[in-house]
C-alpha cells in the first residue's frame, strides 16, 4: 500500500525532523510503500498574507536532509514549469496541484522527468475528465492507450481530494475513487478531502472528524494508497491545520485501514 504523510508545508527542518521522526514506522514497514510529503511553497494560499513556506531551494534543502539521514522516499508539488528540474533532483514524486491538474505546460515538463507524477484531481473536474491529464504524461514519455496497467508502468498517479459542493465545502463521490482506478493507480487524500476552501474568513477551514470515517470508506471501496498531512500540533501548524492528523491519529487510521483490506482480501 502506497502511504504519503507529512506536514503540509516546510514550516522549518526542526518541525520536519519531528514529524520524519514519528513516521519511521511506515518507511519500516514491509506492507507499505512509504513517501514522506512536504511541500516548499504553498502558491494557492487564500491570502496574500498566509505563510507560503520557505521557497523552492531552500525547501529543497531541508527536503535532501530529509532524505539522506531518513532515507525516505520524497514527495512534493510544483506549481510552474521551471521549478520542476531542481524537484526532479530531490523528489521521487512530483505532485501536481489540483488547481493545476489541466495545465498543460506544468504536466509535460513532469512528465519529462523520470519522477513519478502525481497528479491531484481538481475540485471542479469529472473523475473521468482525469484520463486526459493522464494521457498528457503519457504521450509525453512515449505511451499512446491510457489504462491502469500503463500507467502504473509509466509513473503516474491519481489523487481524490473531493469535490466543490456549494461554497467554501468539499464532499467525496466514492464513484470517482472506481472510475479513475481504471485509467491510473488512485490515491486517496483523506485530509484534504476535508478541507474547507476559504471557509474560515480569508483562510481554510476543515473538520477533521470525518478524515478516518472517509479513509475507512475509500479503503473499502478499493485504493492504491493514502495521502494524510500530518503534523505533531495541528493547532499551530501554518497551513492547513484544521484537516491535519497528529501522529497518533494516524497510526489508528491505518490500522482501521489495513483490517478493512485484511477483509476483503479473505485474511
Amino acid at each position: 500500500m502506497i502511504l504519503i504523510a507529512g506536514p503540509c508545508v516546510i514550516e522549518s527542518q526542526e518541525q520536519l525532523e519531528i514529524i520524519a521522526t514519528d513516521l519511521i514506522k511506515y518507511h519500516k514497514s514491509p506492507q507499505i510503500d512509504f513517501y514522506f510529503k512536504a511541500s516548499f511553497d504553498k502558491a494557492n494560499r487564500t491570502s496574500l498574507e498566509s505563510y507560503r513556506g520557505p521557497g523552492l531551494q531552500e525547501g529543497l534543502q531541508m527536503l535532501a536532509k530529509i532524505k539522506e539521514d531518513f532515507g525516505y522516499k520524497i514527495l512534493t508539488d510544483v506549481h510552474e514549469s521551471y521549478q520542476v528540474p531542481a524537484v526532479a533532483e530531490v523528489a521521487d514524486v512530483i505532485q501536481i496541484p489540483a488547481f493545476l491538474c489541466r495545465q498543460t505546460d506544468l504536466l509535460v515538463a513532469a512528465a519529462k522527468t523520470e519522477r513519478i507524477v502525481n497528479i491531484k484531481k481538481g475540485q471542479f473536474m469529472a473523475p473521468a475528465d482525469m484520463r486526459y491529464s493522464v494521457l498528457k504524461v503519457l504521450k509525453t514519455r512515449g505511451y499512446v492507450d491510457v489504462d491502469y496497467t500503463t500507467s502504473k508502468e509509466a509513473g503516474v498517479w491519481l489523487t481524490e481530494r473531493g469535490t466543490t459542493f456549494g461554497y467554501n465545502n468539499l464532499v467525496v463521490d466514492m464513484r470517482s475513487l472506481v472510475i479513475m482506478r481504471e485509467f491510473a493507480p488512485v490515491i486517496f487524500d483523506a485530509t484534504h478531502a476535508v478541507q474547507m476552501p476559504g471557509g474560515a474568513g480569508g483562510k481554510s477551514s476543515g473538520n477533521k472528524e470525518f478524515v478516518a470515517p472517509l479513509a475507512r470508506a475509500a479503503a473499502a471501496v478499493g485504493v492504491d494508497g493514502f495521502f494524510f498531512e500530518t503534523h505533531y500540533d495541528p493547532t499551530c501548524a501554518l497551513s492547513d491545520g484544521p484537516n491535519m492528523v497528529t501522529p497518533q491519529e494516524l497510526e489508528e487510521i491505518v490500522d482501521d485501514i489495513f483490517k478493512i483490506r485484511d477483509v476483503l482480501q479473505g485474511e
